[in-house]
């Protein structure tokens, strides 16, 4: 029986690096692209796009994996059925529950490393992204440039005579009309930009500042003047996992129940791989795809309707027709 477990455990891991390979490609694929719509409004380097696919490889992960250990399950019975090797096994007197057994170590180890990527690593790993492309967007406001039309900074109304390359700017002028008629001018040698903890602040040097409305004028020479928190980046406090799932109530929903699909399609991966090979040798990859289509369209269209309710409402009757299938199909006839 060892022997046997561990043939069918070879036997699974190549046919799933197999598939997971090209399914995770397609996926990454998919993120790349919509990583390109980012690039329109922000630039990214190389080491910030891998930062960000860092960012999003949990979720790569979870949609992919309970997927691809289902098919390579099932296609690795079926291949035994094939070769006519599952006859053999159980003309030996192994019964079916032993081949569940064998796959249930993997199915459960991967359920587990699910719900800790989804409960623990993706609340982190979200708040991560969304703070880089918050940042990034922000930072993209202050790719400023000489421009006779000048630019938007924040309150403020920005002309700049001369961009240099290390970052600086030379000849600049402020403008900005605030209540009660009263405007604010200011003229200033050089300018640069400066990050403090995602607070950008504009940094004036050699100037001179101008406030007047029709009441008064007032006129300040300064060396040094800081704009500050004119555009600050409006970052997502990072929250415990618990917090953060009870603002996202329906995805927790959804994901409770595709992490558990490694276990709970474990009679249906019996169902549809064992099979008669003259008879039912066109409908394996049929039923394959009609399984994950409605275990996950059940998933995603119940967790908004019946909230927690949806969690027993999908897997008991899931679990229920499965195992009835199961003892009629396979059990019943071998």
């Amino acid at each position: 029986m060892q022997r046997l477990e561990q043939y069918i455990k070879s036997s699974l891991s190549g046919i799933f690096f197999s598939i997971f390979t090209p399914l995770f490609a397609i996926a990454a694929v998919i993120f790349l692209v919509k990583l390109a719509t980012y690039t329109a409004v922000i630039q990214l380097s190389i080491f910030e796009m891998f930062k960000l696919f860092l960012f999003v490889l949990p979720e790569l992960l979870f949609y992919t994996l309970p997927i691809t250990f289902f098919v390579a399950a099932v296609l690795a019975l079926f291949k035994l059925s094939n070769d006519n090797e599952i006859i053999i096994i159980f003309a030996l007197g192994i019964h079916p529950k032993k081949l569940l057994r064998v796959l249930f170590k993997p199915a459960l180890f991967l359920s587990i490393v699910l719900a800790f990527n989804f409960f623990f690593i993706f609340p982190h790993a979200k708040t991560l992204s969304k703070n880089f492309i918050k940042y990034k967007k922000s930072e993209a406001k202050f790719n400023l440039s000489a421009s006779e039309f000048g630019h938007k900074f924040g309150e403020w109304l920005l002309y700049i005579g001369k961009a240099n390359k290390n970052g600086t700017y030379e000849n600049v002028v402020l403008f900005n009309k605030k209540e009660a008629g009263e405007e604010v001018l200011i003229d200033a040698k050089y300018a640069e930009i400066i990050n403090d903890k995602g607070i950008l602040r504009l940094k004036l040097t050699n100037g001179e500042g101008y406030n007047y409305s029709q009441e008064k004028f007032t006129q300040l020479n300064f060396k040094t003047m800081f704009i500050n928190d004119t555009m600050s980046v409006d970052l997502n406090k990072y929250k415990t996992a618990v917090e953060y799932w009870e603002e996202e109530e329906k995805k927790l929903i959804t994901n409770i129940l595709l992490s558990s699909f490694p276990v709970v399609g474990l009679f249906l991966v019996l169902s549809i791989g064992i099979v008669h090979v003259r008879h039912q040798k066109a409908k394996v990859y049929l039923y394959m795809f009609l399984g994950i289509i409605i275990y996950y369209g059940l998933a995603f269209s119940l967790a908004g309707v019946l909230h927690f309710y949806a969690i027993p409402a999908v897997l008991l009757p899931w679990v229920i027709i499965t195992y009835t299938l199961y003892r009629k199909q396979i059990v019943a006839k071998f």
